[in-house]
């Protein structure tokens, strides 16, 4: 029986992922075998001994202690992707409240007199009108930085805006190529991205090489007129270089899903209170994603989208499975598998990939895995843990 402990309110579609039969899940879980969340502040010692996976029902895992969970051999999940369509579209409402005064337009009719009739009201909105004109998408220039899951979407909802759309990512994936409209102008830098175009949308990772991507140098690339819109991760930006730009009309207007107080109260600022995934649908997808990613570790040792270890996918052919985390040294491999010949039992599949620091090893066996052994494959240096997978079929 498999122990999931959850933290913060998981859909109920994601938690139906779990068998009853076979896993327990509760917010109050104690030696869980993994752990899902989506907001929660994990900190170090809430991970007990147990547990062996930590997955997130989103796709920023900054909430998380990455390189703790490493040290452990804890793989961490996330599901990019699976709130892709809900981000976009709220991109797509920036894009037309950066465009037109609709705001403006909205608390201007608020803030008429209650006790205007509707013919008197008709002359005032004929008069008043102008002050929220604007311009049309069309034929303008969308940059969008970052070309993933989401970024490949937005570039897709430029073209049916009928704008003209230019991108950059400096390491796309092989997959979110494929996803990427052809029509896509592939820049060679940032730099020229920013110089081209008339909205730009940031769609990167919150990691350390992004921290104040766009700052007070890059801004300097900006047209005067540019549109910046940030519904990726707040620290992307530094705020005051933002503030800066549009003090002195470098930059026309900023949109974001992360408000800053410095951004309060300007007419030229457009603030969510970071709504990006927030809708039933987005939820539910992390959710069930995160769900079926915890399922194919804990009963397979099988790892897609972790974001410190090595994707690997074996199928299984096999009863008798074992996951070896090690440190990413030579020959720990080679005594791996000695030990295991050692012990009389062949191996009959084996799949081994690493990432960065951290190799992991799935090794299929003709017979189960004496204690022995398992204990021996653990005193190996470079070895961080093993772990022994039941056959699904018992």
């Amino acid at each position: 029986m498999f122990k999931i402990r959850t933290f913060n309110a998981i859909s109920v579609k994601g938690l139906e992922r779990f068998p009853r039969d076979s896993y327990e899940v509760g917010s109050e879980m104690g030696s869980a075998d993994a752990l899902v969340l989506r907001s929660h502040k994990l900190q170090p010692d809430e991970i007990a001994e147990s547990v062996t996976a930590i997955a997130r029902a989103g796709a920023g895992v900054n909430n998380i202690p990455i390189e703790h969970c490493t040290a452990l051999g804890i793989p961490v999940f996330n599901t990019p992707g699976a709130n892709a369509n809900a981000v976009k579209e709220l991109v797509a409402a920036g894009l037309l409240l950066a465009s037109r005064d609709i705001i403006g337009g909205i608390e201007f009719i608020n803030s008429l007199s209650a006790d205007l009739d509707e013919k008197a009201m008709g002359p005032i909105l004929e008069a008043e009108k102008k002050r929220f004109a604007g311009a049309e998408l069309k034929g303008k220039t969308l940059g969008v930085l970052g070309l993933g899951a989401i970024g490949s979407l937005v570039a897709r909802l430029g073209f049916e805006l009928g704008m003209d759309v230019v991108g950059f990512d400096p390491a796309i994936s092989i997959e979110a190529a494929w996803q990427l409209p052809s029509a896509v102008k592939r820049m060679e830098n940032m730099q020229a991205l920013f110089s081209r175009a008339d909205y730009i949308s940031l769609h990167v990772p919150a990691i350390e090489s992004t921290h104040h991507l766009i700052n007070r140098e890059t801004l300097a690339y900006f047209r005067p007129d540019t549109c910046l819109l940030n519904f990726a991760r707040e620290q992307i930006v530094d705020t005051h270089a933002v503030v800066e730009a549009l003090d002195s009309n470098g930059l026309r207007r900023y949109i974001t899903d992360f408000p800053h107080p410095d951004l309060r109260g300007r007419p030229d600022c457009i603030l969510m209170p970071h709504i990006g995934a927030s809708t039933a649908e987005a939820e539910e997808n992390c959710a069930v994603m995160a769900a079926d990613q915890t399922r194919a570790f804990l009963e397979h040792g099988n790892i897609r989208n972790s974001v410190n270890f090595p994707r690997l996918e074996l199928e299984r052919t096999i009863g008798y499975r074992i996951a070896v985390t090690n440190t990413n040294l030579p020959g720990t491999l080679s005594h791996i598998l000695t030990l295991i010949g050692d012990s009389q039992i062949n191996v009959v599949d084996l799949l081994n990939k690493s990432r960065g620091d951290i190799a992991y090893n799935l090794i299929d066996l003709n017979a189960a895995p004496t204690a022995g052994l398992l204990e021996q494959l653990r005193e190996i240096e470079g070895v961080v843990n093993v772990r022994a997978i039941p056959d699904p079929r018992d």
